[in-house]
């Protein structure tokens, strides 16, 4: 795995869940920014799911007008490997195969790597906003809180000195009255 190469996508354009929406958007953002910088492409996008996030990832690719990008998909139920333009022909490994092992490693990694990056920011998300009911505590506030103490809980053990030297005493005075 070349972790220098992941990137971690927010979805910014998609309301609710669609795995297909999300897919396109993602391969849109990605591509559209390799051509800019002229990087190489991968000899292999390989895409976690069925025809659906496939032919997603396809549509996006051939809007950026990059049409000679091989793509394949695996399907997680079946772990039916799928290749672009041989939709109707999926190639079905034995359940034993190190080619077979390797696309699952492959794909349980980018999966491991963005359900990750998502529980992170969840969790993130949620204590910034248990310290942004404290008054006179803003997002900034509460996110330099969270980047150097990690929890709302070691925010609450940690001595007025360890927190006045991360948001000032004026901060400090509101955290404690409110408990924190």
């Amino acid at each position: 795995m070349k972790k220098t190469d992941y990137r971690k996508f927010i979805i910014r354009t998609v309301e609710g869940n669609d795995d297909f929406a999300s897919m396109r958007e993602v391969i849109t953002r990605r591509y559209a920014r390799l051509k800019e910088e002229g990087v190489d492409r991968p000899g292999l996008v390989l895409v976690d799911g069925g025809l659906g996030q496939l032919h997603a990832a396809a549509e996006a690719l051939e809007e950026l007008g990059i049409t000679d990008q091989p793509l394949a998909s695996i399907a997680k139920r079946e772990e039916w490997i799928y290749v672009y333009g041989q939709e109707d022909e999926p190639i079905i490994l034995d359940k034993f195969s190190p080619v077979l092992h390797l696309v699952q490693l492959v794909r349980d990694e980018a999966h491991r790597f963005a359900v990750t990056f998502h529980r992170t920011r969840r969790n993130a998300s949620r204590l910034r906003g248990e310290l942004e009911t404290i008054p006179g505590i803003g997002k900034k506030t509460a996110t330099k809180l969270l980047r150097e103490f990690g929890s709302v809980e070691r925010v609450r053990q940690a001595s007025d000195d360890a927190l006045s030297a991360v948001v000032g005493v004026a901060a400090v005075k509101k955290l404690r009255g409110a408990g924190c």
